[in-house]
């Protein structure tokens, strides 16, 4: 039973379903009280188990219909079991002619009888002996289907069929084993579905981290926001209060003293001092012109699900005038704010000047030393006044300035560009343009504090 259930846990982590191991043993055991003749009751049972949410119950209905849709395979009985063969099945090694692996002989009566049962059976052992749940691309369902059919016996039926004198027997033969390849193919593309979902899932979301934002299909923007508020919460936990760090190197006699009084003062166990890190207060000011429109889009969304890690975020969109964005984005879902900011202040031509004079009017007081300015933007003013005595003051005031920009550096200082004029008043220049590099630079102004 242990066997099957595995097999069927892994599946199910595939389809999304949080399974922890004590949850796979609670399963296990209840399965063995409930058994698995009656296929509505162990459905109940392993989603009552299983599954917590609607959205899990969803997915455990069509993971657990998959998975246990393979014991009808060829029309086999309803009540099969993947992966538990019947005790009167034929097994892969035995029977006559038992050349190759499987056995021909054996292979070559089951389809002669049509033993559809049998059939069942064989293709599942041979399954787990080719390690057919380790499946993850599209391009292997031939070399697991081949594998299977060697298990079974095929190039002992092929030689019994190249033997047999022509004849009713012989056309059974090749009726038989055409059928059964077509059949094991089905099998492996159903275990496909199965097992490589999350594998698939995966590499998806590997990809869209790796891709520029500006190049993200519309209709992969929710996954995108699901991959955002997945990262977000990540560094949420894992900077989300004040912390202490060691500054290696810097001894703390007092303390050293006081943890050595045993040994007579003798330092035998040192400490260093510390410093506090504490939350960072963060000023985000997003260009939303047309040609970053995308990007500030998903680093609102970003540093809005990061509510838990900041002690106060305040947020400014600009094309040209400069906008404050934070009472929208805190009282509005963030689905309807973000749309809500591009229409007030999105998809014009940037000025950064203008902007930048904005600001310093009317929100230069919110900067302190413990202040973190973020600038996203391209840089680009359209040959405007790009008021850098402005920027300049602003990173006196503040903590530090950082800048992420979406155009690679080579790009920058060409056409209206004046991310030259600007790098020398910012700590950190960077490129910014997929969700790894939104998260390595945010994850290190957390870890140092902001």
């Amino acid at each position: 039973m242990e066997g099957p259930l595995l097999d069927f846990f892994r599946a199910a982590r595939g389809a999304g379903l949080r399974i922890s191991p004590a949850e796979s043993i609670d399963a296990t055991r209840a399965v063995q009280v409930v058994g698995l003749a009656d296929r509505a009751r162990l459905k109940d049972t392993l989603s009552l188990v299983l599954a917590k949410t609607p959205e899990e119950k969803r997915a455990f209905a069509e993971v657990f219909d998959l998975f246990f849709r393979r014991g009808e395979f060829g029309g086999a009985q309803a009540d099969a079991v993947p992966g538990e063969p019947p005790a009167d099945a034929p097994q892969g090694g035995e029977g006559e002619g038992g050349e190759g692996e499987g056995g021909g002989g054996a292979l070559a009566r089951m389809l002669l009888a049509d033993d559809r049962a049998a059939l069942a059976a064989a293709v599942e052992q041979a399954a787990q002996e080719a390690g057919l749940s380790n499946i993850a691309l599209f391009t292997q369902v031939n070399l697991f289907a081949r594998r299977i059919l060697e298990r079974m016996g095929l190039q002992a039926l092929e030689r019994e069929i190249a033997a047999a004198p022509d004849g009713d027997r012989a056309d059974r033969l090749r009726l038989g084993r055409d059928r059964l390849r077509g059949q094991v193919r089905e099998f492996v593309e159903q275990a496909l579905l199965l097992y490589a979902r999350g594998e698939t899932e995966a590499f998806r979301e590997r990809l869209l981290q790796r891709t520029r934002l500006s190049a993200i299909d519309r209709r992969d923007h929710e996954r995108m926001r699901v991959l955002v508020r997945a990262m977000a919460r990540r560094l949420a936990t894992q900077y989300g209060r004040n912390r202490r760090r060691d500054r290696r190197g810097v001894l703390d006699v007092r303390r050293t003293l006081r943890r050595n009084m045993g040994w007579e003062g003798i330092p035998f166990h040192t400490v260093w001092k510390q410093e506090r890190i504490q939350k960072p207060k963060l000023v985000v000011l997003c260009d939303v012109s047309g040609s970053v429109a995308a990007i500030a889009q998903f680093l609102l969304l970003f540093l809005y699900s990061l509510n838990e890690a900041l002690s106060g975020l305040r947020s400014f969109a600009f094309s040209g005038n400069l906008v404050d964005v934070s009472d929208l984005l805190e009282h509005l879902p963030i689905e309807a704010a973000i749309p809500e900011v591009m229409a007030r202040a999105g998809f014009g031509s940037s000025n950064y000047g203008m902007a930048l004079a904005d600001f310093e009017r009317e929100h230069l007081r919110l900067l302190d030393s413990h202040t973190t300015v973020i600038v996203l933007g391209d840089g680009r003013g359209n040959r405007t006044d790009p008021r850098t005595d402005i920027l300049a003051r602003m990173a006196e005031r503040s903590k530090q300035i950082v800048w992420l920009n979406p155009e690679y550096r080579t790009l920058w200082g060409t056409g209206d560009s004046d991310m030259p004029r600007y790098a020398p008043h910012c700590r950190v220049a960077a490129v910014c343009n997929t969700l790894q590099h939104l998260e390595r630079v945010i994850g290190e102004l957390l870890r140092d504090g902001g």
